[in-house]
């Protein structure tokens, strides 16, 4: 259970519900099993009280429902009463796995059609709830996020439309760049790095890793990545290098100007497990490039690191990169959907979220400061140190 004695000096906002998507079930079902586990065993006298009614329950989910009808349109059914409660909405705008059937078709839901479900539950619940929080992972069109010519602002336009049916609050993950919030500036916006669950997974995957300078490397594959690189470089006391990627912005192929070269800026590699991390894998073809180059620049091993796993291309590349050795391992979080294929690769670990996410609902639900969670590292440093005397972690951090 959480470090949360100062939860217990505040009222909660409202009864806690969560309503977890169909794009997010799997997420939903594991954060609600640590509220539910840490309010049960959490004790005080006003426990008792009605300002705590209904504080621990069997769960905390509240079930939804955006039927179909045969044209492909939908509707937003909430299945039980949400008045006063103290609302948080998880979708995951990136699950294509779910399908629905128009004019006799099967068609894969896309982001679009899971932002427009997610507005269809906000208006469903009719201004009745205290609060809205809205947990977005992917934070909706966020690689639309400024205007370079004739072009529409679509991370911009949803956050306001978000705004606009009473939202409260957005929590999102590694924005493509969070200067996005500025769209809705009177509403609380919290972009996240999950760098702890990070090294967590790394550390507890490769317990003969050499967290020094003469053995460990960070790189940014490119310039956007830079802060997220210096950042893990700092915690791990080792050295950063980056990819400068060269585009030919006379084509556009996949709806972006295609990569000409990769120019590396940095020390040596030779000999070196290096981490290459970024916000996400979308085909993959940049972060495989990348460690290609590493590796013929003598690097030892390559662990790729990413907030969102999309593997848009599929996995053939990563395996055939992983039998050639380009590869060492992929870490990505279960932020958003991943397939079955893809969780049975030896090459792939799961950098877990859930147990954060709930620390920050029972926070946020307690209307308390969350900025304490929001700075890994001391629990950083003290990992890294434990990693040092004993090449592996505790499970129950």
């Amino acid at each position: 259970m959480p470090k949360d004695s100062h939860l217990l000096s505040t009222i909660p906002v409202g009864p806690l519900g969560i309503v977890a998507m169909d794009s997010c079930v799997e997420l939903g079902e594991r954060v609600d099993f640590y509220l539910r586990k840490w309010r049960s065993e959490r004790q005080f006298t006003e426990k008792s009280t009605i300002a705590f009614n209904g504080y621990a329950k069997d769960s905390y989910l509240v079930k939804s429902h955006c039927p179909r009808f045969a044209s492909g349109e939908a509707k937003g059914e909430l299945l039980e009463s949400v008045r006063g409660k103290d609302l948080y909405l998880m979708v995951d705008v990136t699950n294509y796995s779910i399908e629905y059937s128009m004019y006799g078709k099967k068609c894969p839901m896309s982001p679009d059609d899971h932002y427009s479900d997610l507005k269809r539950i906000i208006a469903a619940s009719a201004g009745k709830a205290r609060k809205v929080t809205v947990i977005m992972p992917f934070l909706y069109e966020s690689r639309q996020h400024k205007r370079s010519g004739r072009e529409s602002l679509d991370c911009a336009m949803g956050l306001q439309e978000l705004a606009s049916l009473g939202v409260d609050n957005i929590i999102t993950f590694d924005a493509h760049d969070p200067r996005v919030q500025m769209a809705i500036p009177r509403h609380g916006f919290e972009n996240i790095r999950p760098t702890y669950q990070f090294l967590k997974a790394l550390l507890k995957s490769t317990p003969d890793l050499e967290l020094s300078k003469e053995h460990l490397m960070v790189i940014s594959p490119d310039e956007g990545a830079m802060n997220r690189a210096i950042y893990f470089a700092n915690v791990l006391g080792v050295d950063v290098g980056m990819f400068y990627k060269r585009r030919d912005y006379s084509r556009v192929v996949n709806g972006r100007n295609p990569i000409v070269a990769h120019e590396f800026l940095g020390d040596s590699v030779d000999g070196k497990d290096v981490i290459i991390i970024d916000d996400m894998i979308s085909s993959g073809e940049s972060m495989l490039d990348v460690a290609r180059q590493l590796k013929s620049r003598n690097a030892k091993r390559v662990f790729a690191v990413s907030t969102f796993g999309l593997f848009t291309n599929g996995l053939a590349d990563f395996d055939k990169a992983k039998e050639e050795g380009v590869i060492e391992k992929v870490i990505t979080t279960n932020l958003t959907y991943r397939s079955e294929e893809l969780l049975k690769r030896d090459w792939y670990i799961t950098a877990d979220m859930s147990k954060y996410i709930a620390l920050l609902i029972d926070h946020l639900n307690h209307d308390v400061s969350i900025s304490d969670i929001l700075d890994p590292n001391d629990r950083i440093t003290d990992r890294i140190s434990e990693y040092r005397q004993s090449h592996t972690i505790r499970e129950n951090y």
